[in-house]
């Protein structure tokens, strides 16, 4: 089942049912109006939605032209955005960037921040920054959203908590991190606004590439129009999403809405930094990547972040090359005064 939310009047926007092919929709306003209100009450409302789902492909079912740019982000606004830094290749390489060295912990217990959760851009929504100095990067993860977790569960209880998947740019403002996480409290400033996929879907959707607990498909990330990466999520992923929500779950209860993020998608090579697409690599799913990979061969990053006019696109396809969440379309846009953008 693929479900994706609306743009309308309201700030949580309308719920529909998707096609497969991202075709087509269905109104299901009489059932659920938004998808947090289908996720507080899933087990008498995921069968409805399901039922609905059949009769579009069966036909049966009446629908409606799907534009991906008419969609806000499944979750226009969430109760919780934790963001985890599962691949723990793309951490190591941060820190030899910087000279520092990696704890052995990092590969035993996650590094997770809790992101802002107010309000989410629409996978078309343009990122708009005040300044380029700021150091705009995409950041295209995998993430989850979970029914109710109580405290303490492990990860088994957690992976059965999975109730949808789909993508994440989680937008960097890699100049202001460095000053803010030198306080001790982590990011605020340097991480505005994340976008997610068109739809979100049911882990059944993805057939034999889910496990339960991670997504074996490259993710597809290009930069004006240029692979920038193709790294597969479901490898060097170090902590898988039942380990993810488990650790977020550790001291608190989550709630049906909580989303949780893998962290950049990020694949080594032969036990070392992976190599570009046009190198014949897999690439990068982040600018910051490439320039540590930079910085430790060369001394010095030389690839720039995002300018204002670029175009990120963030994807994920099948085995058949058919778009599967539809794709995160993002243009950098110059901030132009005070508002609600």
């Amino acid at each position: 089942m693929k479900l994706a939310t609306l743009k309308d009047s309201t700030r949580d926007g309308r719920l529909v049912v998707v096609s497969r092919d991202l075709t087509c929709y269905s109104e299901v306003g009489h059932i659920a109006r938004t998808l947090q209100a289908a996720l507080d009450d899933w087990e008498h409302v995921a069968p409805r939605l399901e039922l609905i789902a059949e009769g579009i492909e069966t036909g049966a079912q009446p629908t409606t032209r799907f534009h991906e740019h008419d969609a806000a982000s499944p979750l226009p606004r969430a109760y919780q955005w934790a963001d985890g830094s599962a691949y723990v290749n793309h951490v190591e390489l941060v820190r030899r960037a910087r000279g520092a060295e990696m704890p052995a912990s990092f590969w035993a217990d996650p590094l997770m921040y809790q992101g802002g959760s107010d309000g989410f851009l629409g996978p078309r929504d343009p990122i708009v920054v005040a300044d380029e100095a700021y150091g705009i990067d995409m950041e295209g993860e995998v993430a989850v959203i979970t029914g109710d977790v109580a405290m303490g569960s492990g990860p088994e209880a957690a992976r059965d908590a999975i109730r949808l998947v789909m993508l994440v740019n989680d937008v960097s403002l890699r100049g202001l991190i460095p000053d803010e996480l030198v306080k001790g409290f982590g990011f605020f400033q340097s991480k505005p606004a994340s976008a997610f996929s068109p739809v979100a879907v049911t882990p059944d959707e993805l057939g034999k590439a889910w496990d339960g607990g991670k997504v074996h498909l490259p993710l597809l990330v290009s930069l004006n129009g240029r692979a920038l990466g193709k790294a597969n999520a479901g490898i060097d992923m170090t902590f898988d999403f039942g380990q993810l929500i488990a650790h977020a779950a550790k001291t608190r209860n989550l709630l049906a809405g909580t989303i949780i993020g893998s962290g950049t998608v990020s694949n080594k090579l032969d036990g070392g930094p992976g190599r570009a697409v046009d190198d014949g690599g897999d690439g990068y799913s982040c600018i910051a990547e490439i320039r540590m990979i930079e910085t430790i061969e060369t001394g010095a990053p030389k690839t720039p972040f995002m300018k204002f006019g670029d175009q990120v696109r963030i994807e994920m396809k099948d085995h058949a090359g058919h778009s599967i969440f539809g794709a995160i379309e993002q243009t950098v846009e110059k901030y132009q005064g005070a508002g609600l953008q």
